[in-house]
This record gives structure tokens, sequence and C-alpha cells, in this order.
């Protein structure tokens, strides 16, 4: 299957180092929960120095555990779906807490390598490198840890292929989306979205120790996901990344283009959902259950499309809204995943 890339490419010579657009009021640094999950911290470490709980509290804003949640929540439902049933709770508590450990160490990876641009954005400023809560060398042995131990747990207690997908999935989420792309192109989350469709072959090969078509499939559904899901959230905050030159979609293109990209990729998305169906032989319940999630949020995207295409305010397009029902549209469609080998309808 080929990906379908944006329809516009931009280089860094061509987007602007001014913000595009006034999103509004300026949003508080202070206490502002970071979208991607980063623990914010208190704001004591701001006045003196930082207690046991803010160094703790740090290092695990380091992991960014809202991304973790929505990783394991494509990681487990596959394995119901390779096991046709429930699987052994070892092995469902083994990859996850590999699976946790990878994707950690990944997030903490990045926050070393971004700590420049994350001081200079609104959302990010309060993470924990930013406010020197934790210098940048004990965050890069923290990440590092976290691989070796993830790599061991999963190579012990799940096997070597599964082990194997996770510290591919690592480097390419540090080398090829942090390093290389998120700061040159425009399709820095297409390709480097990549990473983040692991957790599904990952699921699979832990139960059966060998890839197919099944969680390829899987796979897709999350790569096609990932642009809409992170091109609003970045429509939202697109002051922020062209304040420092890092050329998300929304940076370089209107507003109307962003909605028309989303749309695209969303049709793709739901597509490539259905293919499930055939391909694995699942029951009724699956396509029925995807039909109707898809339908909800190719209304939304067309919604936004439209809210877009004679503004650039944002608080008329309401990208967040957005945002939120992709959460819900991957979540519960791999809820989905998990419950038809169940159900056997």
């Amino acid at each position: 299957m080929t990906p379908a890339p944006p329809l516009i490419s931009c280089s860094s010579s061509c987007y602007p180092r001014t913000p595009v657009t006034h999103v509004g009021q300026p949003v508080p640094a202070v206490n502002q929960p970071d979208p991607d999950g980063s623990a914010n911290g208190s704001a004591s470490g701001s006045h003196g120095a930082p207690g046991f709980k803010d160094v703790v509290m740090a290092y695990v804003g380091l992991t960014k555990p809202r991304v973790i949640e929505l990783l394991l929540l494509t990681t487990v439902p596959v394995m119901f779906f390779a096991e046709r049933g429930i699987p052994s709770l070892g092995l469902v508590l083994a990859t996850v807490v590999g699976g946790t450990l990878s994707a950690g160490s990944a997030s903490a990876y990045n926050c070393v390598y971004d700590r420049d641009i994350d001081e200079q954005m609104r959302r990010t400023r309060r993470r924990a490198l930013p406010r020197h809560i934790v210098t940048a060398r004990s965050a890069l042995v923290f990440a590092s840890v976290l691989a070796i131990l993830s790599t061991v747990v999963l190579v012990v207690w799940v096997n070597l292929l599964s082990a194997g997908l996770a510290v591919l999935a690592n480097a390419f989420y540090v080398l090829g989306y942090t390093m290389v792309l998120k700061r040159r192109t425009t399709q820095n989350i297409v390709w480097g979205g990549l990473a983040g469709c692991f957790p599904a072959l990952i699921g699979w090969t832990a139960v059966t120790n060998e890839l197919s078509w099944v969680p390829v499939i899987l796979f897709a559904v999350v790569f096609f996901w990932t642009p809409p899901h992170t091109w609003a959230l970045a429509l939202r905050y697109r002051e922020d990344y062209a304040g420092v030159d890092v050329p998300m979609l929304p940076v370089v293109v209107p507003a109307r283009e962003v909605g028309r990209q989303i749309v695209l990729y969303a049709w793709v998305m739901v597509a490539t959902s259905l293919l499930l169906w055939p391909v694995a032989g699942t029951g009724l319940f699956y396509p029925i259950a995807a039909a109707v999630l898809g339908a909800v949020f190719l209304v939304e995207a067309h919604r936004m499309w439209g809210r877009a295409r004679g503004t650039e305010d944002l608080s008329v397009i309401q990208p967040m809204r957005l945002f939120h029902h992709s959460n819900l549209y991957l979540s519960l469609l791999f809820v989905a995943v998990a419950l038809d080998p169940l159900l056997k309808l």
C-alpha cells in the first residue's frame, strides 16, 4: 500500500519566521496542559529549588504519558485480535511494560533534542528541560536506560521480533522524525508518524511471532490517521511552530488547504480501516463499527474544512474539536478490533 503524501511540500526557505496569523489572546504558559501529555510541573519549580515530587513528575513528563496511552491503545487490542480471544495476561503485561518503556524513551530523546524550541513555544515551555528541573545529560541517560530496559523486557518475556520492531520505531522517531524531518519539511509528520504506527505490528507479533497483512492494514490506518490528528493540533498552535521555524503544514499554507488535506487523508483512513473486514475475515461487528466511526469522523473533517474556507480565525475553525474527535475515533476503532473476536458475530 503506497501512502498518499501531502499535496504541498515546502523547504525551510519558504515558510515565515513570524506567525502567519493571530490566534487570539496568548495562552498562559503556567498550568497549560500539553496535548501530547507532557507534564507541565507545578509552579513551585519557578520560585525555588524543585522538590522531590517536582523532579519525579518532570521525569514522568519526559515520557509524554498521553502519547503512551494512545500507543498502548493500538497495541493491546491487536493482541486480542491476533489471539482471536483473550491473550495471556503475562504476555500482555510484558508487552505493555516493554512498549511503555520504549515509547517513553523515544519521547525523552525528543525532549532532549527539541529543548531549544520547547523553551520558545508556549505549549511546551513548562516542560522539564526548559524549566531546568532536569538537565539535558540526565534526560539523555534516562532515555537510554528506558531504551535498554525496554529491549530486555521484550526480548526476554515477549520475543525478538517484537523487540526489534520497538527498537526500529524508537530509532525512526528520534533519528528520522525529530532530527531530520521535523524542522525541514511539511511532510515531517506524514513520514515521521510512521513511528507511531509500529505498536500495531508489535501487538500482533507479540502473540504470533510473525507478520502478516492484518497488522499491516492496522499500521496503515494509524499512518493515515496521524496527519489529520496532528495537523488539527498544529493549526491551533501554528504561531508557536512558525515562531521557531518548524514548517508544520498549517504554518505554510492557509487553513482551507489544511482542511482539504485533512479531508483527503480522512477518506483514505476510513477506506483502509474497512479493508480489515475482507482481509482478516472479521465478524460483522468490526465493519459496522468502523463504518459508523468513520462516517462521524468524515463529517467532522468536512465541517472543519467548511469552516476554514472563508476565514483564518481559529475561534471559527475550531481545530481542537477535530483533534479530540480523532483521539476518540482511534480509541473506539481499536476497541472494536479487540471486541470483534470476542463477540463472534
